[in-house]
């Protein structure tokens, strides 16, 4: 048996742990070794008990490790283990990193300039367009866009960050080949291509209450910062936040109408001492020379995301021709007749509906279209 199949086994039994597999690592130095190790052994261990020790010795017939690893196969996914070269530093250093995860896609040394970004699943208009152009603006000066794949900011967060061509890193609560929310697999599937999906559960995992604050230990864990977009007074962002801070991590706020519940998580991170974020430079201004500490190529021009007068305008920049694909010159025609839906646009211009909402996004993001409340876009003044 191999290192990674050790450790894959180690990570299908449940109830086990990352803090529990780093203990009996301490003791047995290999995962193979802990597999093998007899009862009166295990329980010498802190944490392990009678009945962890009996589920150790008895993982083969509590796991199917050879269909768990036909699902890996069949899935594209690869293992990367705490050992591996591949392993994020950032994630290592925490103190509880997983020793496992499985991922779609790559990773890259400079993922390392990474920020991530949460915020409610039921988000406004508001909260959408600042973590946008927000995740936006900072892809395009050299982060790595962090994310959950949730709906609401975390979608709108991965999003944006392809759109700018940028790196992003999806973190799930459930398995690879599980992808929740369902919706979201197509967007899953583009993240794979130009970034990474990554989990710590099983291929087929099914999400549950606990593996979302498991899940958003890692977001932070991965990032050199954690910025929230929205979130009321009792949402999951501020469970990450809570994280960021025993992790190290600096945590940026955008602030909101405060008369909006939706803002009542930022404006009470805000007062408790967090960045309060106007624009991607407060970002840059915060965590710029922390990156460059870590050896990356990471040297963002100011002018090209420079501190914006409100959150929701365009970071001022020299004046340049916008290129236009033949679809946004379509849409852009199609709204010059009035507002419209992406059913509608998608009709008027025969294109699929899917490829019309990921094109009005690539507007908006150059300023030239605006969502309007109830789905309908205009273009913008």
């Amino acid at each position: 048996m191999t290192r990674t199949e050790a450790y894959l086994a180690l990570n299908l039994l449940p109830r086990i742990g990352p803090i529990r597999v780093r203990r009996l690592l301490e003791r047995f130095e290999s995962p193979q070794a802990i597999l093998g190790a007899k009862r009166r052994q295990l329980v010498t261990v802190p944490g392990i008990g009678e009945e962890m020790a009996a589920q150790i010795r008895d993982w083969e017939n509590l796991i199917d490790l050879a269909e768990e690893k036909r699902r890996i196969a069949d899935h594209g996914i690869s293992l990367v283990t705490v050992d591996d070269a591949r392993y994020p530093a950032a994630l290592r250093r925490i103190h509880d990193p997983p020793f496992l995860l499985y991922m779609k896609g790559t990773l890259l040394p400079g993922d390392a300039a990474a920020i991530g970004v949460v915020g409610s699943r039921r988000t406004t208009h508001y909260g959408k367009e600042q973590a946008k152009k927000l995740s936006y603006q900072l892809a395009r000066a050299g982060f790595c866009i962090i994310s959950g794949l949730a709906r609401g900011i975390d979608t709108a967060a991965h999003e944006a960050a392809l759109a700018a061509k940028g790196r992003t890193l999806a973190v799930l609560g459930s398995g690879v080949g599980n992808v929740y929310p369902p919706e979201n697999q197509s967007l899953a599937d583009r993240i794979a291509e130009s970034g990474a999906v990554l989990s710590e559960f099983p291929v087929l995992y099914v999400p549950d209450k606990q593996s979302f604050p498991l899940r958003n230990r890692i977001v932070s864990g991965l990032s050199q910062g954690l910025l929230v977009v929205e979130a009321p007074a009792r949402s999951g962002a501020l469970i990450t936040a809570n994280q960021a801070l025993e992790q190290g991590r600096t945590v940026f706020a955008v602030p909101g109408p405060i008369d909006r519940p939706t803002s009542e998580g930022c404006h009470r991170l805000i007062q408790q001492g967090a960045t309060l974020v106007c624009g991607p430079q407060d970002v840059i201004d915060e965590l710029g020379m922390e990156i460059q500490s870590l050896g990356l190529d990471f040297a963002p021009e100011p002018r090209s995301v420079g501190r914006s007068s409100s959150p929701s305008s365009e970071p001022a920049a020299p004046r340049r021709q916008i290129e236009l694909s033949g679809i946004e010159r379509s849409l852009l025609a199609e709204l010059e007749r009035g507002d419209a839906t992406i059913d509608s646009l998608a009709e008027a211009t025969g294109q699929l509906a899917g490829k019309v909402g990921a094109t009005l996004l690539q507007l908006e993001l150059k300023s030239l279209v605006k969502q309007l409340p109830g789905k309908y876009f205009t273009k913008a003044s």
